[in-house]
């Protein structure tokens, strides 16, 4: 389901009815313009935390891409916050060999984001960048900083809109992004299909975990 539709894109505080977490095999959590911890722009990320917390005490797979790996983040007990740089374009990442060997490939990864994540201590983080965490994992659940699933195809739909005047201003050439991402398609297709293989066969076959009593948005408790 789509939360906000396009058009409601400019003011994304709009009702939303999650529908019930008992409903699924799996569910992804992909990406978003807005922040995690902007709740006037959008009251209903509490909700959508809730309804992650409801998925994941159910043991139901969960997989977060970039704002849905931020998402995912708080539901279990971790925080988001504005990134001191943005990270845009064709990243490695650090994987954590020796606690999640095999899970996370280094790359290079789409990254376009300007908020971060942090997990609580008992939660691993299975691979970072200077700047980020870029994946997490705890039981069935795992949360992506990067974007596995973005195409040169979808990147330049992102870039029709507003984004690619955001871009400039980060100091990012838009054009040769597209270029550079129709060079590395083929890898990056095949990495994405490795990962999702492995979240499907791997870490949703794990022992579901136990979550905090509350999560944290912008310093309020949510239960």
């Amino acid at each position: 389901m789509m939360v906000v539709p396009e058009e409601r894109f400019h003011s994304p505080d709009v009702a939303v009815a999650f529908p019930p977490a008992s409903e699924y095999d799996a569910v992804v959590f992909f990406g978003a313009i807005w922040s995690v911890y902007d709740t006037a722009a959008i009251p209903w990320i509490a909700d959508e935390i809730g309804y992650a917390r409801s998925l994941i005490s159910l043991g139901v797979p969960t997989l977060g891409i970039c704002f849905g790996g931020q998402m995912l983040a708080a539901a279990v007990g971790g925080q988001v916050e504005r990134a001191p740089i943005p990270e845009v374009g064709w990243l490695s990442v650090a994987s954590d060999t020796s606690a999640e060997p095999g899970l996370i490939d280094a790359g290079p990864w789409l990254s376009w984001h300007f908020d971060r994540f942090t997990v609580p201590a008992h939660v691993p983080v299975v691979a970072r960048t200077a700047l980020a965490n870029q994946a997490f994992v705890s039981g069935r659940t795992l949360g992506l900083q990067f974007h596995p699933e973005v195409t040169d195809v979808v990147l330049e739909a992102w870039l029709r809109s507003d984004d690619a005047a955001r871009l400039m201003e980060s100091g990012v050439d838009p054009q040769a992004l597209i270029e550079q991402s129709r060079t590395l398609a083929d890898g990056a297709a095949a990495r994405a299909h490795e990962l999702v293989r492995r979240f499907v066969f791997d870490v949703a076959r794990r022992p579901a975990s136990e979550l905090p009593a509350t999560a944290l948005v912008s310093g309020s408790s949510l239960r």
